[in-house]
């Protein structure tokens, strides 16, 4: 390795020694290095990377500022950072033992320091340990982890990941200094993705650091421009930081052999290594260019099952030439409905966020308008993601949604400022929050007038933006929940949005004391079940909430805990083990006396992993239109039994036509991972469009003609379903200047193959009219085969331009469930009979049958 000279400021204190290099002289020192990636236990294989070279620099005190040339790239100014690392010492004069916060080039991190002084060898012996659980600041970085809310307690006290550096140097006492005649490096990185009783990946790396000689010349210096560098700490700026750690080597001749094996191996049945060759085709097409990817799609957009695999696989790669070719076959109408919408919400979570396919998302606003609500969402996704994943977070990227809002606003079209305060939500941008705030029902305001559905979006819209700037959150937050003048369900919306800001102990014992006073019991049986709930957490994430909220329930009056489900609650529950993997679960469930129908439910899950927790799935449900068309016929709060309540029921909900256009019988929503990917209106233009649809001639003829085909000859078909659902990886740097990946993947093939052979008595002619249906003893045989194969890889080791190792551990899950089903239907007596069994033979534990008579009509 040649040699390159580094300017370094000086950083020089009285009270502390540095290593001396006179001015003038070169000292020359053996460096050599070596990594190690693998298991601890003896005899288990391991990857190794070795390096040595004589390495020349000047260096007058603590390394600060690092200055080279352009020409150096930065794997090799990395290089350079982990020997300089080696000569920083903070020796104090007056002290023997000590600790303190010292920089290098992992970060800012807890340093222990021990010296011992030989006087008859006049020698220094110290030793410092390094610990890289306990960090001010630490470098690192992630990719796939833009939806994880991260925890630096926890990360401090990880069992998954831990890292320490032990310095061991031999020291020549000189005249203003001392002088480092040997120094050893000992590092050792563990992982263990799942509990340390699974086992523990290692990447162990050693440096030797031994002087040689000292030479009266000095070194001279490059000719070239010096430009600031950075400092002593690892830079990360080189794409290859990104590329993941390849499972697999993937060459073009293989990809046409790749897709022919998945298409024709997983046809009746998923096999167990359907997961690692769908991972397999990511790869390869994670480094196609645009133009392979069209060449691929003109070969096989003709096939069926290849076409399915080529689009589940291209949005997995996370590309900007995946997001282009989505984009230009959505342009082109290229692709149905289904798969654009399915192949559009895959793109966005897994896309890389930049400003190109944020752009491309910007494009899409005025170019596809079948999927505009899942392009305006991803948009505020994808800002979402860059914000997280990059040290700057532009305005300019939120403006185009802040202002349409503006507009929609000023022109009162309800629909559009909802999508868009969505859309803002999704971001999660901070500068939001004033648009947001225009909206909310603040007393006062022209935004009180607006209509409640919107007030519920501006608040739930402040949940992301909380994570970023939450004590700005609070205050708006608190101050709609003591607004009792509000309507009780927003007052509830807002108790769970103080909730998602980590509120501090002085916040959380404000609302148990507003509770006592308060008198509306929905709202007081609300806050008093969320604090109870939180008040048994267990993670580590936020602590200090569960503890302040088992203060508050001593606070609160236990009578409370009595109130029937009559009365709104906030439910949470949740596993977590001791290695900080876990999941929960939250439900809740709004309320209103004077309703039939709960008017709103909201259920989630949440998931905790080596130090972080992810919001995982949240669906909400809302029934204003179906609670007012029920409550329009009294007799459905009436008793009696179940039959009769139905068709009470069913009667009133014939009645929807009487509602407005602009009243919605019910609205649902999802979100994945914390950003809202789907949202729907059941409202009375949409349930006459279905209505008109499922009626017209040609549904009619189309649903006949399939009735006819299944009980003449019967249907048979099959599907299969992959799906990459977890890409998670961060890169750490080591004290050798190399970087080691720790990666988390995780991929699932689902499929089904069903046959149905129908059984008719009398037997129809292939051409019989839908009356004879009504003679006729139906009998349908059904067999389904499901399977299910998942495969998650934790991956650990070394990607660099020119060196790989890797070490992987796999957890394999596989499933075949195949049943049968038999159904015996009799029109004209209107009875039916139904038998599932799940084997070739039925036995007591795995058969069932259900006998019935089928509803008749009034």
């Amino acid at each position: 390795m040649r040699a390159v000279v580094l300017a370094l400021s000086l950083a020089l204190v009285g009270a502390t020694v540095f290593p001396e290099f006179s001015a003038g002289k070169t000292y020359v020192y053996m460096y050599e290095m070596s990594v190690i990636n693998g298991l601890p236990e003896e005899g288990l294989a391991r990857a190794k990377m070795n390096a040595s070279f004589v390495f020349f620099f000047i260096f007058n005190g603590v390394v600060g500022k690092v200055y080279a040339p352009e020409g150096v790239s930065d794997l090799v100014l990395n290089f350079y950072r982990a020997v300089l690392n080696i000569i920083q010492l903070n020796i104090k004069k007056t002290h023997n033992v000590y600790d303190l916060q010292e920089t290098g080039i992992q970060g800012v991190c807890k340093t222990l320091y021990s010296v011992n002084e030989d006087v008859k060898a006049e020698r220094i012996h110290l030793t410092k340990t390094r610990d890289m659980n306990h960090c001010q600041e630490r470098v690192y970085r992630d990719m796939g982890l833009a939806y994880t809310e991260k925890c630096d307690k926890c990360q401090q006290e990880s069992k998954n990941l831990r890292g320490s550096t032990s310095y061991r140097y031999t020291l020549k006492p000189v005249l203003s200094g001392v002088m480092i005649l040997e120094a050893d490096v000992n590092e050792l990185i563990q992982f263990s993705p799942f509990s340390e009783s699974y086992g523990a990946a290692q990447t162990e790396t050693k440096q030797t650091f031994v002087f040689q000689e000292i030479q009266d010349s000095s070194i001279a210096p490059i000719s070239a421009e010096y430009h600031h560098r950075g400092s002593l700490k690892y830079e990360f700026t080189n794409d290859f930081e990104w590329t993941p750690l390849q499972l697999v080597n993937v060459t073009d001749e293989q990809t046409e052999e790749l897709l022919n094996h998945l298409v024709t191996h997983n046809a009746e049945k998923v096999t167990d290594h359907a997961p690692l060759k769908y991972l397999e085709l990511v790869e390869f097409l994670r480094l196609a260019r645009y133009e392979d990817l069209e060449a691929f799609w003109s070969k096989y957009r003709d096939t069926p099952s290849h076409r399915l695999w080529l689009l589940e696989a291209i949005p997995a790669t996370g590309t900007s030439a995946a997001l282009r070719f989505i984009k230009e076959k959505f342009t082109s109408e290229d692709l149905s409905v289904t798969e654009a919408v399915r192949t559009l919400v895959a793109a966005v979570h897994m896309v890389t966020a930049n400003p190109e396919s944020i752009k491309l998302f910007e494009v899409f606003f005025e170019t596809y308008l079948i999927s505009a609500l899942i392009v305006f969402l991803g948009y505020g996704t994808m800002i979402s993601k860059y914000c997280a994943e990059s040290d700057v977070c532009p305005v300019e990227y939120i403006k185009p949604i802040q202002k349409r809002l503006s507009e929609a606003v000023s022109k009162g079209e309800t629909e559009d400022i909802i999508l868009y305060v969505k859309v803002l939500g999704n971001a999660g941008h901070p500068s939001s929050l004033k648009s947001i705030t225009k909206i909310m029902p603040i007393h006062g305001t022209a935004a009180a007038s607006l209509p409640i559905t919107v007030h519920i979006e501006a608040i739930m819209a402040l949940r992301n933006i909380a994570k970023k700037e939450p004590r700005m959150v609070q205050e708006l937050a608190l101050q709609l929940y003591m607004d009792k003048a509000l309507d009780p369900e927003l007052r509830m919306l807002s108790c769970i949005v103080l909730f998602e800001t980590n509120p501090s102990m002085a916040l959380i014992s404000t609302l148990a004391n507003a509770v006592k006073s308060e008198e509306n019991l929905q709202v007081a049986s609300f806050t008093y079940s969320h604090m109870k709930s939180l008040s048994r957490s267990a993670s580590m994430i936020h602590p200090s909430v569960a503890a302040a909220c088992n203060v508050a329930m001593k606070i609160l009056s236990p009578k409370l805990d009595r109130l029937s489900l009559r009365y709104s609650k906030a439910v949470y529950g949740e596993a977590y083990s001791s290695f900080m993997l876990g999941a929960a679960a939250t439900a809740f469930y709004i309320n209103d006396a004077a309703t039939f129908l709960p008017r709103s439910v909201v259920a989630k899950t949440k998931a905790f992993f080596v130090g972080a927790a992810a919001d995982v799935l949240e669906i909400g449900v809302r029934t204003d239109g179906l609670q007012e068309t029920l409550l329009k016929n009294p007799s459905v709060l009436k008793s009696g039994d179940r039959i009769t309540k139905m068709k009470r029921v069913i009667k009133a909900l014939s009645q929807w036509r009487s509602l407005p256009n602009n009243k919605p019988l019910a609205s649902f929503y999802i979100k994945l991972f914390g950003q809202e990917i789907a949202f729907a209106n059941i409202d009375k233009p949409m349930v006459e469009q279905a209505i008109a649809l499922a009626s017209g001639p040609s549904v009619q003829a189309f649903g006949v003609k399939a009735l006819k085909t299944l009980l003449l000859s019967g249907v048979s078909f099959n599907y299969t379903m992959p799906v990459m659902y977890t890409e998670m990886r961060r890169a750490i740097p080591t004290a050798t200047g190399i970087s080691v990946q720790l990666s988390l993947f995780s991929a699932a093939v689902a499929g089904a193959v069903v046959k149905i052979e129908p059984t008719l008595l009398p037997h129809l002619p292939e051409d019989f009219p839908l009356s004879r249906l009504l003679e006729t003893d139906i009998k349908l045989e059904t067999e389904i085969r499901p399977s299910f194969a998942m495969d998650t890889y934790a991956v650990m080791g070394i990607n660099n331009p020119f060196y790989h190792a890797i070490i992987v551990s796999r957890a394999k899950f596989n499933s075949t469930l195949p049943s049968k089903i038999s159904a015996r239907l009799d029109i004209k007596e209107g009875d039916f009979k139904i038998e599932v069994r799940y084997s070739d033979s039925c036995n007591r534990d795995k058969c069932s049958s259900v006998d019935g008579f089928l509803p008749t009509s009034d």
